[in-house]
Formats: C-alpha cells, structure tokens, sequence
C-alpha cells in the first residue's frame, strides 16, 4: 500500500511540474512575441492592433498560471481530486 501511495505521489507530483512548465514556456512565448508583434504593428499601420492579441493571449497565459499553481477560480481548489475519489468510492461507476 505505502508503495502504491508513493507511486501516486509521485505520478501528481510529475503532472503538476510539467503544467508548470507548461506556463513558464507559455509565459516566455508571450514576453518573446507580444513585443515583436507591437514593434511589428507601430512600423507598419497606426491602429493599435496588437492589443487584441496580447489581451487575449495575456488572458490565457493568467488562466494557464491559475490552473498551473493550484488556483481554480470555476472548480475550486482540488476538484480534480475530489471527482476522482468521489468516482473511485461510487459502486455503480
């Protein structure tokens, strides 16, 4: 039993570096392109285009770091897990 938790522990502990990986590449994607795309729009046109994709990409890169370090603002904190149990204990699942 005690192998089998560790095992577990070990398999969230991977899955929670990874996402947070996941957000720190995302997060340098943005700071890396963002600038390029607004240097890009100041040079060729005066409407300020570049907000829209630096406003909806910013959004997702805060919902990705939210869901990365724990932070569900829909779900709550730990939904996953209490799905899991909660389909794990039910006999007819």
């Amino acid at each position: 039993m005690e192998k089998i938790n560790k095992a577990d522990k070990y398999l969230r502990a991977k899955k929670k570096v990874e996402e947070i990986r996941g957000f720190y590449g995302n997060l340098t994607a943005y700071l890396i392109v963002i600038p390029v795309l607004a240097w890009f729009n100041y040079r060729t046109t005066d409407f300020p285009w570049v907000i829209f994709p630096a406003v909806g990409w910013g959004l997702g890169v805060i919902l990705n770091g939210l869901c990365a370090f724990g932070y569900s603002p829909i779900l709550g904190k730990n939904w996953e897990e209490r799905k899991i149990k909660e389909y794990m204990s039910d006999n007819q699942f």
